[in-house]
């Protein structure tokens, strides 16, 4: 089982939680702004719109490539964002709206060393303590979160691997979403939040 991304208000202290809770920089060789020549796109059908993804499979390949293909299994269609902080991030695609966790196949490489930045409306995967954790979980974080930049904060960072191009007003929806706490879990949506259907652009 994962681990939750830890909560902004605990980076200084740990940043794993409880289990299952968890660039852009202009004219950069690194940026997150231009993206690739062929970087493929991913549309989030989610409860509360339409969000594009362009994923990054030059600085990432091992990370987009195990994107993809939860993508093309349909693994993230009926998970929702079962955690959301404002100011922070909001993380999903493991679990169902009862908090279920979906199976995944076996965790990959973190490839937080990338030089790929956890700024706003970027796309990164959630992990456990053991840095080579991530499976299918990810997060979009709605704020500057340099605390999880490689090598902050265990020596390893959270592995950046795209970001937002289209439904940021999307995002920002969700990220002001009400929340409480459910069973073990904390910062749940008092409404579920689905990804209704995540598919590869053609």
């Amino acid at each position: 089982m994962s681990f939750l991304l830890a909560s902004r208000r605990r980076i200084g202290s740990a940043l794993v939680a409880s289990a299952c809770a968890l660039v852009f920089l202009p004219l950069s060789p690194i940026t997150m702004a231009a993206g690739p020549a062929s970087a493929p796109h991913v549309a989030l059908k989610t409860s509360a719109g339409e969000i594009i993804l362009e994923l990054n499979p030059t600085l990432a390949p091992k990370t987009v490539d195990n994107f993809l293909q939860y993508i093309k299994s349909g693994q993230y269609d009926g998970t929702v964002f079962h955690r959301v902080i404002d100011g922070f991030m909001i993380q999903g695609g493991g679990m169902d709206k009862d908090l279920r966790e979906k199976p995944t196949r076996p965790p990959i490489r973190n490839e937080a060393s990338n030089g790929l930045k956890n700024e706003a409306y970027t796309v990164a995967m959630a992990r456990t303590g053991d840095p080579d954790s991530a499976t299918a979980q990810f997060f979009i974080n709605v704020g500057d979160n340099a605390a999880l930049d490689y090598p902050k904060p265990d020596g390893a960072g959270y592995a950046v691997f795209g970001k937002v191009v289209k439904g940021k007003e999307v995002v920002d929806q969700i990220r002001k979403a009400a929340t409480g706490s459910k069973g073990p879990y904390q910062d749940v949506p008092l409404k579920p939040i689905t990804i209704t259907t995540a598919r590869l652009l053609p």
